[in-house]
């Protein structure tokens, strides 16, 4: 397959510059601007982080704020806010690291009198396991994506957009659920990013880490199909050498890719599993099914520590423990 000489993810990532505006927010404090370029430019954090911690430190002004005379009450009653509205554990943890990170660094900058963050508590860790998709399920998701494109190849007047739309949807499920990778690392692929000679991808994952990822043979038929069909119609001028795209020929964004699995899933009406991320947990279930020792996981999905890649051990043995007590005569 040709592929298009363009910036890797990593070249483009660099060139970000934090905004201070966009349109319809109003103007961000200058401070929060400093502190995104200090994560940019000396911590390395990708996009997707960096865009957390403005929308996370961007509401802790609004409503709160100024930052410049933030106090610890007013955390305490910012972060109790949301857990009144109902927010999850996870989201107020994520929340918290963000002011905590935000803090520390006024304070060495001279920008605080004070860290008010070091006697803030995270909330305890929720014991809540993913959703995950059973094998019947991932068959019955992909055959259905399949069926979907077979079914818009063949409509009467053939509407190529549509058509495209479906090879695009089915060589992404495949893709998420064959290498677990992130949504974000997916919408950053390219398709210089492809190894298609050996079915790998590198992904460039939090915190600028590279990895490569294989991928198996029906994530590369699907892909094939898209590329050599469907990403012709879609692509303008300026959709570069992105391997996904959205209607408008743009790099596809991340909100398209969740709305998509998540319209998916939700046809199946026989899992709460929901989003991308649903496809990830799968798959290093399925993997630590199949007999992968856990480093291997941990490797393939880009964990920095090995204690989160153990969550889905807890999922296998679960699973194994249903099966034994449904299949036990003495269980």
């Amino acid at each position: 397959m040709a592929t298009v000489p363009a910036k890797t993810a990593k070249t483009a990532q660099a060139a970000y510059t934090a905004p201070t505006e966009r349109p319809g927010e109003g103007a961000q404090s200058p401070l929060i601007t400093e502190f995104l370029k200090h994560l940019q430019h000396e911590r390395g954090l990708s996009l997707q982080t960096i865009r957390a911690y403005r929308s996370d430190l961007r509401q802790l002004d609004e409503q709160r704020g100024p930052l410049e005379r933030i106090g610890l009450s007013d955390i305490r009653h910012w972060l109790g806010d949301m857990h009144q509205a109902g927010l999850s554990r996870s989201t107020l943890n994520r929340k918290t690291a963000s002011v905590r990170a935000f803090t520390a660094w006024a304070h060495r900058r001279g920008h605080l009198s004070e860290d008010p963050s070091v006697r803030l508590r995270t909330a305890r860790r929720s014991t809540h396991l993913p959703d995950v998709l059973q094998h019947q399920h991932m068959n019955q998701l992909t055959a259905d994506l399949a069926s979907q494109a077979a079914t818009s190849a063949s409509a009467q007047p053939l509407d190529p957009v549509d058509h495209a739309m479906h090879l695009r949807n089915a060589a992404m499920v495949e893709l998420l659920y064959a290498t677990g990778m992130r949504v974000a690392e997916l919408s950053g692929l390219d398709l210089a990013s492809f190894e298609t000679g050996r079915r790998m991808v590198r992904l460039l994952g939090k915190g600028n880490k590279e990895r490569i990822v294989p991928y198996g043979v029906p994530a590369e038929t699907a892909l094939r199909q898209w590329w050599e069909t469907g990403r012709p119609v879609l692509a303008t001028a300026s959709s570069g050498a992105a391997s996904f795209l959205g209607r408008r020929g743009a790099r596809i964004d991340v909100r398209t890719v969740r709305r998509v699995v998540d319209q998916q899933l939700a046809r199946l009406g026989t899992t709460a599993a929901r989003g991308p991320h649903a496809l990830r947990h799968t798959a290093a279930t399925h993997l630590l099914e199949g007999g992968a020792d856990l480093r291997t996981v941990q490797e393939l999905l880009g964990h920095a520590s090995l204690s989160t890649t153990q969550l889905y051990t807890h999922v296998t043995i679960d699973s194994l423990r249903d099966a034994y007590g449904q299949a036990h005569p003495r269980a």
